[in-house]
C-alpha cells in the first residue's frame, strides 16, 4: 500500500492528511475554505488518489496559512507514499479544456522541486478566496513533494475555469506519474539510480 499520513501543527495551522496513491478516488476534505475544498475533492477524483485532509487554521486573519500548509501537507503526504520512488512512470503532462479555457500541467517527480506557474486571474477573489493564493498552493505542494511542476493557462475567460482546470491538470499527471510502470517495478527511474540532484 503506497499511502501517506502527515500530521502538522503550527501556531498559524492543524493539519491533518491521509493519502492512498493507489485509490479509486474517494474525498473526504474539510479545510475550512470552500474553494480550496472544491479544489482538493477534483484533485482526488481526478488523480485516483483517496485524500482524507482536516485543517483548522487561522481564517479570522487571512486565506493564506491554511493553503499554504495544506499544500505543503499534501505534498509530504505523497512523498511519504512515494517511498523509495522505485517502478515510477515519473513523467506526465496533461491537457485540461473547460469550456473556453485549456491548461497544461506538466511534471517530473524527480526530487528537485521546482515550480513555473503561468496562470493570470482576472479577479482578485473566487467565492472568498483570494486568487493569488493558488500560486502559493502549487508552489507549496511541488516543494514538499519534491515535484518540478510546470503549469500554465493556455487560454481562457473564466477564473473558475482556469483554477479548476489546473487542478484537474495536475491530477491527470499525478495518476500517470505515479502510476508503477511493470518494465522497471522494481528500478528507479534514472540513469544514476537515484533521484533528487541528478537526472
Amino acid at each position: 500500500m503506497r499511502e501517506g499520513r502527515v500530521t502538522r501543527n503550527t501556531k498559524e495551522t492543524q493539519i491533518e492528511v491521509w493519502l492512498d496513491l493507489d485509490g479509486t478516488g474517494q474525498y473526504d476534505v474539510e479545510t475550512g475554505i470552500g474553494f480550496l475544498d472544491h479544489m482538493l475533492e477534483n484533485f482526488s477524483k481526478h488523480s485516483l488518489i483517496d485524500l482524507k485532509v482536516r485543517a483548522k487554521g487561522d481564517l479570522h486573519i487571512d486565506f493564506h496559512h491554511t493553503t499554504e500548509d495544506t499544500g505543503i501537507a499534501i505534498g509530504m503526504a505523497v512523498a511519504e507514499a512515494l517511498g523509495d520512488l522505485k517502478g515510477i512512470t515519473r513523467y506526465a503532462s496533461s491537457y485540461i479544456p473547460m469550456d473556453e479555457t485549456l491548461s497544461r500541467v506538466s511534471l517530473d517527480i524527480s526530487n528537485r522541486p521546482y515550480l513555473i506557474w503561468k496562470v493570470d486571474f482576472s479577479r482578485d477573489k473566487l467565492g472568498d478566496m483570494d486568487t493569488e493564493l493558488f500560486k502559493e498552493w502549487f508552489q507549496a505542494f511541488a516543494m514538499a513533494a519534491g515535484i518540478t511542476l510546470h503549469v500554465e493557462n493556455l487560454y481562457g475567460e473564466n477564473n473558475h475555469h482556469i483554477i479548476e482546470s489546473c487542478y484537474k491538470g495536475l491530477a491527470r499527471a499525478m495518476r500517470e506519474a505515479t502510476e508503477i510502470d511493470p518494465r522497471r517495478a522494481d528500478t528507479v527511474p534514472s540513469t544514476k539510480g537515484v533521484l533528487g540532484g541528478s537526472l
